[in-house]
């Protein structure tokens, strides 16, 4: 089966974690580096594209400030991850050259990507830099970003990457094996799993956290990574960084690792977008009529079917979907303002225009602009 998914992958994002990238001591392992890029530039040769996620920075950083455990205050870590960008792209740089191959450093902020318009423009920048040859490296740009505008680790950017590179394949490169039924840390027992099907809560519970003091993300975030892609058609394969050769061997479906399977039923661009990728500014409260509706008929969402309406948004935000029991089902870009739409709570499409004196739709949000989870 891997063999027969891989044969149509053209372009694949290899997301590298800072565990893999650091040595023991924390500072970067050019060792490890030189390997990846050695297999980097085999992929290369066969007429692949790639695109590099890549943690590092402020564990490099972290080592040219002379910090012995990683940044705790906010001003450290971008005071870090300014000092060690540097020196990740010039690792890259230099592991790179020597196989003809040229890097360009690309960092973004969620709030990139959540601009419909700016994540257009990523996505011909990256376009523009394959049809020259040169490999991406992305990367957070921990040097000015804020809560409110983090994707929150790299496992997450990697899987978003995929959907704006309209990548085929998502290889996520890990310090463990793979994907195992617990953790093998604490459960002696635990075997890796070569194969996931469908990434069921059992799944999602098997993944536990993570307890480094290098890196942000443990299994629970490359699983969510792999879920995302899944949505946008793309599998996820998870494998042991620090093995040599291990890069080509899953590119040529060798069973290393763990596979994730994409979804059956996936989503477009532009809803995935709005599910995974834009951050919820609301919500808005329906009822059962309506939650089937959208659910089952593929239905736009009407203001007869809102109950109730949470938070503050502006006409074109994203919105969080919920049903009575308060469980999120889908999200979607609003017409109407939080003010508005509380106006508009229960009424009829005909009453818009005589209830605010004017009407964008008929709709609270049009299926289109809806995105089920």
């Amino acid at each position: 089966m891997r063999k027969e998914i891989l044969k149509s992958v053209k372009r694949v994002v290899i997301k590298i974690g800072s565990r893999v990238l650091t040595d023991s001591e924390g500072a970067l392992d050019m060792a490890v580096i030189g390997n990846i890029c050695y297999e980097i530039a085999g992929l290369r040769q066969q007429g692949l594209e790639v695109i590099v996620v890549s943690s590092g920075a402020v564990a490099a950083g972290r080592s040219e400030l002379g910090l012995t455990d990683r940044p705790r205050t906010i001003p450290h870590k971008q005071a870090a991850a300014a000092v060690g960008q540097t020196r990740l792209m010039h690792a890259y740089e230099r592991s790179l050259a020597p196989h003809n191959l040229k890097v360009a450093q690309v960092l973004l902020t969620s709030e990139d990507l959540g601009s419909r318009q700016r994540f257009l423009n990523a996505r011909a920048t990256l376009d523009a830099l394959l049809g020259f040859g040169i490999i991406p490296i992305i990367n957070e740009n921990d040097t000015v970003v804020v809560d409110e505008i983090k994707f929150g680790d790299n496992d997450n950017l990697s899987a978003l990457v995929t959907n704006v590179a309209e990548a085929h394949l998502l290889l996520i490169l890990t310090d463990i094996d793979g994907f195992y039924s617990a953790d093998p840390n604490t459960h002696p027992d635990a075997t890796l799993i070569p194969l996931i099907k469908v990434i069921t809560r059992e799944v999602e519970r098997a993944a536990g956290g993570s307890g480094s003091t290098v890196g942000t993300g443990g299994m629970a975030t490359k699983v969510a990574a792999a879920k995302k892609s899944g949505k946008n058609g793309v599998a996820t394969i998870i494998v042991p960084g620090k093995r040599s050769g291990v890069i080509v061997a899953a590119l040529q479906g060798e069973e290393v690792g763990t596979m994730f399977l994409p979804s059956a039923i996936g989503l477009n661009r532009r809803k995935h977008w709005i599910a995974y990728t834009l951050k919820p500014s609301g919500k808005l409260i329906v009822d059962d009529g309506a939650r089937n509706a959208l659910l089952k008929k593929g239905k736009s969402l009407l203001p007869s079917g809102v109950m109730r309406v949470e938070g503050r948004f502006e006409r074109g935000a994203c919105v969080r979907l919920c049903g009575l029991d308060g469980v999120e089902f889908a999200r979607g870009v609003s017409d109407y303002s939080s003010s508005e739409s509380i106006r508009l709570v229960g009424c009829k499409s005909s009453d818009i225009e005589d209830i605010l004196g004017y009407r964008y739709g008929d709709v609270i949000i049009h299926r289109d602009n809806l995105a089920l989870l």
